[in-house]
């Protein structure tokens, strides 16, 4: 018996070092353009940003808006976001399915015993029965079906812990933007207030002008309008800054209202890096995580290919079982009640009704899909990049406009009103300029914020925030 199950074992090792069936997988290759569209090669000394040429610098991307409270929040959601916990529990679950699929290497045994009484006829004699087994089955990887279910198995590891990195990219960007938002309300309400503040100086000026008899009611009426229109926009704002804290109180794993009292304090809104590293677009692959993510998953869907083309060859498995059967218990494992055998055995599957060629198809036509999900995740990503490229670098030209237009405006108030006082123009002018210094304000307030979230938008787009 010895010498037998030796001799097996030798074979075993033997088959064992084959070739496993099915494709092997070869990283798909991507042909980047050379440069990105959106970025300045040569940053002119009169340009307020810009993104330019210089390796990325992404990983702690927060910390370039200088806002120390900013940077608080982010390293907070990052160990404390239930998307976060989630991604890391399904990296756990993907490392136990991949115990699970090895363990299909190693040789499995099942113990068994029973006992039972038995009776004979009307003599009322009884007969006591006790049995023990043992049977093992080692089923030889000779086609590599297991190998290639253990390659797929580690391909899902990568991917999940890609799906961490690219959870982490997505909530650092989420934190920040609702930051970003908050800020900008709350600025915006500010400026809603001063402008506020200044109308109604200017009806209560009209007011007192009536009295005189220097202007008509219906100067007094659009000056109040124009009072209670701005007033208007004032709660839309604070109900926007405080849904944000609300936002961002969740997105670090905390009830709704914890953080009100930390944030609803008046901050100003966190300030654009004068440059914006971007890298190359040959990089870009290596350092998005859901880039990285659907090749590993395009890996695991080639190595299952192998494992549906291994069911086509026939398996083969050493099998052994011992047994010991007495009718007493002091004897059970007694020489004469023992019985063992041991041999290789051959199963082969061959009428299944083109079930397993149907699987391999089925396989190839995954390992498709997601090869093509793959090139649609890569041209998404740098369609997310160069998106993000020219918002960041329009929206500064659009905010240029936009100081210049508040600065005319500004002027124009100031003298709109001296020459009212003077009796030089009506009321309408006035409120023609007032209403336009308040709207070339807030769109300025705006026009902060996209280029903010624009930024962050690019940040997130490169992949930054996890490495």
């Amino acid at each position: 018996m010895r010498t037998t199950f030796f001799s097996l074992a030798s074979l075993t090792l033997a088959l064992l070092g084959g070739c496993a069936v099915g494709p092997n997988f070869h990283p798909p290759k991507t042909d980047a353009p050379s440069a990105w569209t959106g970025v300045t090669t040569n940053l002119s000394t009169n340009a307020a940003t810009a993104a330019v040429s210089a390796p990325a610098q992404v990983a702690q991307w927060w910390e370039n808006f200088h806002d120390p409270l900013l940077t608080s929040l982010v390293r907070q959601a990052l160990v404390t976001n239930l998307d976060w916990q989630i991604a890391v529990a399904r990296l756990r679950q993907a490392r136990a399915e991949r115990g699970i699929a090895a363990a299909a290497w190693f040789p499995s045994a099942t113990a068994s015993a029973s006992y039972e009484r038995a009776g004979f006829g009307a003599s009322g004699r009884s007969h006591d029965g006790f049995l023990a087994g043992l049977d093992a089955i080692w089923e030889l990887d000779i086609f590599g079906g297991t190998r290639r279910n253990v390659e797929s198995a580690n391909a899902l590891i990568e991917a999940a812990g890609e799906n961490i990195h690219d959870v982490q990219v997505s909530v650092a960007a989420e934190v920040a933007l609702n930051y970003i938002q908050l800020r900008s309300a709350q600025e915006q309400v500010v400026i809603a207030q001063q402008n506020l503040e200044a109308q109604r100086r200017t009806a209560d000026l009209t007011r007192r002008r009536l009295a005189a008899g220097f202007v008509s009611a219906l100067d007094v009426a659009n000056a109040n309008a124009q009072v209670a229109t701005t007033e208007s926009a004032i709660p839309g704002l604070d109900t926007l800054a405080q849904q944000s804290i609300y936002a961002l109180s969740v997105l670090l794993n905390r009830w709704p209202a914890d953080l009100l009292p930390e944030l609803s304090v008046v901050a100003a809104a966190p300030l654009t890096p004068p440059e914006v590293p971007v890298g190359l677009p040959s990089e870009l692959a290596r350092r998005r995580p859901d880039i990285r993510a659907a090749e590993a998953q395009l890996h695991s869907a080639t190595a299952q290919i192998g494992v549906a083309e291994a069911d086509l060859f026939p398996k083969f498995s050493l099998t052994g079982s011992i047994n010991y059967q007495n009718d007493l218990l002091r004897t059970w494992f007694a020489g004469a009640g023992r019985a063992w055998q041991v041999g290789p055995s051959l199963t082969w599957p061959i009428l299944q009704g083109g079930s397993i060629v149907a699987n391999v198809h089925l396989q190839q036509a995954l390992r498709d899909e997601f090869s093509l999900n793959y090139r649609k995740t890569v041209l998404t990503a740098f369609q997310e990049v160069e998106n993000a490229l020219v918002a960041f670098g329009r929206e500064w030209d659009h905010r240029k406009a936009l100081t210049e237009a508040a600065a005319e405006n500004r002027r124009a108030v100031d003298l709109s009103m001296q020459l009212y006082t003077q009796g030089a123009t009506d009321f309408l002018s006035v409120l023609d300029a007032q209403r336009s210094l308040y709207i070339s304000e807030t769109a300025l307030a705006q026009s902060r914020q996209s280029i903010s979230t624009d930024l962050v938008s690019l940040y997130k787009a490169l992949g930054g925030g996890w490495e």
